[in-house]
């Protein structure tokens, strides 16, 4: 009987924002769901002492060497994504999300339902959908990358939620503190498809998700949703032209400003003086310790 179940890898990332007050009964409904429609199913959570290369490969293994490829599951937020699916590119194996982050970008924007259960049979019947990958360094994003400021706005956010719970608003708060902290400029050169423009600026933020950079209200959403590099850098490090900059935001307005700029291109290339550069590609993932 066993030799007819597809096989269904569930990698959950128990760091990820999911809080359910029935999580238990939600897991085991989750479960049902799956072994009832003829799946075989191995939960692999993920943990701080995780060699995730080495699990991957058991999970590749798995799919890859029997008569049917089944499905391997994200659980967790985009950070999750990002890192499962790299080990899944250029495979046919499909991949589903269970979406347990704080703003599940990408799952929204492929119309994923944030209801697990009703996530769940997406995953029981839906079809494949190819979606846009986008590349930096070899390293693979579904949602975004980021230099200078940014990826310490997360940070320090993920500090917040592990204090005073996942709210919105942390978000922000987050930002403030960074910009109070640590506000530093970065000397760079965009190079633009072949264009070089320098560049002394806090932060450069490149979206792959449209869906995020609407709820941003940014023209460049568009060039996302074609498949092409849209990225967004501020041209000022002052802090009041910082604040300024996190008020637009949050009114939707951040385009406006005359200190931001957007463009949208096929490739983009960073130079920079310092030969390490702190990039941002994903939510924190403690088992990925080389991402």
């Amino acid at each position: 009987m066993n030799e007819q179940l597809r096989p269904l890898t569930i990698i959950y990332n128990r760091n990820s924002g999911f809080h359910a007050a029935r999580r238990d009964e939600l897991y085991e409904e989750i479960l049902t769901q799956l072994s009832t429609h003829g799946f075989e199913i191995q939960v692999l959570e993920l943990h701080s002492n995780s060699d995730f290369d080495r699990l991957m490969q058991d999970v590749l293994d798995r799919h890859l060497n029997g008569p049917d490829v089944g499905v391997v599951v994200a659980a967790g937020g985009d950070g999750t994504l990002n890192a499962v699916g790299a080990k899944l590119l250029h495979t046919d194996i499909p991949l589903g999300l269970l979406p347990l982050g704080t703003f599940n970008y990408v799952a929204r924007a492929l119309n994923i339902p944030l209801d697990l259960l009703e996530a769940t049979k997406v995953i029981i019947s839906g079809r494949p959908q190819a979606i846009h990958v986008a590349k930096l360094n070899n390293q693979i994003y579904l949602n975004n990358a980021s230099l200078g400021l940014y990826p310490l706005f997360i940070k320090r956010r993920e500090a917040y939620n592990q204090r005073f719970g996942r709210f919105t608003f942390n978000a922000y708060a987050s930002a403030l503190d960074v910009m109070i902290r640590d506000r530093k400029a970065l000397k760079l050169t965009l190079e633009v498809d072949g264009k070089r423009y320098p560049l002394n600026t806090p932060l450069v933020f490149f979206g792959n998700n449209q869906l995020q950079l609407q709820e941003m209200r940014l023209r460049v959403a568009n060039c996302a949703a074609a498949g092409r590099v849209a990225g967004v850098a501020v041209a000022n490090t002052d802090k009041r032209t910082l604040f300024k900059l996190l008020f637009q935001l949050i009114q939707g307005k951040l385009e406006q400003a005359s200190q931001v700029y957007s463009f949208c291109a096929d490739q983009v290339q960073v130079h920079a003086a310092k030969k390490i550069l702190k990039w941002r590609l994903m939510e924190k993932l403690s088992s990925c310790r080389h991402l």
